[in-house]
């Protein structure tokens, strides 16, 4: 698949680039003359998306959304995550932890507590 295309189902459905995340939203609105415009319409004629015209809750804009066929394309379609280091995972695990402890403090308390349930 074309990686724009690609990229526009995933940003439909609220992935990133390599397909990760949860379904959070499926709706793409653009409208006639835009540069996603056409691709959207190429994406309707594969059967990835749907569409609806002139939809007033987007101020007459084209409402596009992804089919299940198109959510299926977004999973095999979507290259896998590049390797990260050691390091680098842990750093994005602290990022996604939702505290109070700075970088260090994290470390030490991950360390602690992974020595304990060892």
């Amino acid at each position: 698949m074309n990686p724009k295309l690609l990229h526009i189902l995933q940003h439909t459905l609220g992935l990133d680039q390599y397909g990760r995340g949860t379904f959070y939203r499926n709706h793409f609105v653009t409208g006639e003359g835009s540069k996603d415009h056409a691709d959207c319409m190429a994406l309707v004629d594969l059967g990835f998306m749907a569409v609806r015209r002139n939809h007033p809750l987007s101020g007459g804009d084209d409402c596009f959304w992804a089919t299940e066929e198109g959510k299926r394309a977004v999973v095999t379609e979507s290259p896998a995550p590049p390797k990260l280091s050691r390091s680098k995972q842990r750093y994005l695990d602290f990022l996604a932890y939702d505290g109070s402890m700075t970088f260090m403090e994290y470390i030490r308390w991950r360390d602690y507590r992974d020595r304990r349930s060892a």
